[in-house]
């Protein structure tokens, strides 16, 4: 007697169908939950750049002129990454107002677009 082996075509196929609905529902799941965790980190790395601005303005008396400065000081290790934007360069940087001295007062992100709350990411 004859042994058989391999897989027939309709069992190969039947296989690529499961893998196919398997991924039609998990990848889409995936792309959002990639942009979940770049909008929560973005607002991570605003909330801890505005806390450096301050802890700056509590030891100098001034705000930094640039961002750079925060670098140079020891502030920051390196500029910081907008994950939405996908760039260090892209941030929006409000100067202080009245009296304050100084350049950069606070950042927000260049990124266009909302978050899934709504809300434009320069708003942030």
């Amino acid at each position: 007697m004859r042994r058989r082996t391999g897989f027939t075509l309709i069992e190969l196929l039947v296989v690529l169908a499961i893998v196919a609905m398997l991924l039609s529902v998990s990848m889409p799941r995936y792309f959002q939950s990639v942009e979940s965790s770049k909008q929560t980190l973005l607002v991570e790395n605003l909330r801890q750049v505005r806390k450096l601005l301050d802890d700056f303005y509590g030891d100098t008396g001034r705000y930094p002129e640039s961002l750079q400065e925060l670098v140079d000081k020891g502030y920051l290790k390196a500029l910081p990454y907008d994950p939405v934007a996908d760039s260090r360069q892209q941030w929006i940087v409000e100067s202080p107002r009245g009296t304050l001295r100084g350049g950069v007062y606070n950042i927000r992100s260049g990124a266009r677009g909302v978050d899934r709350f709504g809300v434009p990411f320069g708003e942030l």
